[in-house]
């Protein structure tokens, strides 16, 4: 079973329940978008490159992602229609899957948060309020059916509310003051946008071999009954992993520097465009 271990930040798991369901309900599998589509979709932009939704859509081996829009197809804006829908639907997972790493990382290093922080303060606000809603919902209606008792904590429970979102909003304001701190990507990277961009629209020069994928595009298992039941050990790596287990890697980012690949880049670059200024011709250098 695809998963994406995102801890609840996202909306992505409630949309898969929800489309799961209906997508089990009426039999469509294929024309009702879901966590199937949703792989299918990322293994098409792993072969063929970030946002390329053309080449995906034309490739057979991708083709479930066009199942969902063949009722469509007759309208003229389609085409538009469907590159926006993939590029949002895309960016949820992206979303998804970069926190997915950060508690990876947070995980493997032991992480943790500090607790006078304002999210820290705003996650608890925002729980109180929720239970605090959740507990006296019946509240409303017996207040509504002249039970004088109920109205009157009803109103004590609305001033809790409100003082609770007064504070909350307090925190919010503290948030842009702490989010400014942390350096953006392209200065963690060493790295302009524009090449960022460009890196990761190019499908790439490298020589090594794409990772596998299944035969079809409807190979993934039909698996829909318990999405969320805990996954065997020799399927950790698809979801449900210990993260705290995981031996480093190249995913791992150095503490004070870019990624190594970045930085043997920009040596390269570097000593490239030195000789080429002493000799005055192009030198290859392999890597």
């Amino acid at each position: 079973m695809f998963n994406i271990a995102d801890g609840g930040f996202t909306e992505l798991h409630t949309l898969w329940q929800n489309e799961e369901r209906a997508a089990i309900s009426s039999g469509k599998m294929n024309e009702i978008w879901h966590r199937r589509h949703d792989f299918w979709l990322l293994a098409g932009i792993v072969i063929h490159g970030y946002a390329r939704w053309q080449d995906i859509q034309n490739d057979p081996q991708f083709a479930i992602v066009n199942e969902p829009f063949k009722s469509q197809a007759n309208k003229g804006n389609f085409l538009e229609m469907k590159n926006k829908f993939l590029a949002r639907r895309f960016k949820l997972l992206e979303q998804a899957l970069v926190i997915e790493e950060q508690l990876r990382r947070a995980a493997y290093l032991n992480m943790t948060q500090d607790p006078t922080h304002p999210a820290m303060a705003l996650n608890a606000r925002f729980a109180e309020v929720e239970c605090l809603a959740e507990s006296h919902q019946h509240l409303s209606k017996e207040s509504l059916a002249g039970n004088k008792p109920a109205n009157a904590v009803l109103h004590k429970v609305l001033n809790q509310l409100e003082e609770l979102l007064s504070d909350m909003k307090a925190d919010v304001t503290r948030l842009p003051a702490t989010l400014s701190r942390v350096p953006p990507i392209a200065a963690r990277l060493q790295m302009s946008e524009r090449s960022i961009l460009s890196r990761l629209a190019s499908k790439g020069t490298e020589t090594h071999t794409p990772p596998p994928i299944p035969p079809g595009p409807y190979a993934t298992p039909q698996n829909y009954g318990a999405p969320f039941t805990p996954a065997p050990p020799s399927a950790l790596h698809l979801g449900g992993a210990n993260y705290s287990q995981m031996p480093p890697g190249s995913f791992i980012s150095v503490l004070n520097g870019p990624p190594m690949s970045v930085k043997k880049e920009r040596e390269v670059e570097l000593l490239v465009n030195r000789r080429e200024q002493r000799s005055g011709e192009v030198i290859c250098i392999d890597d």
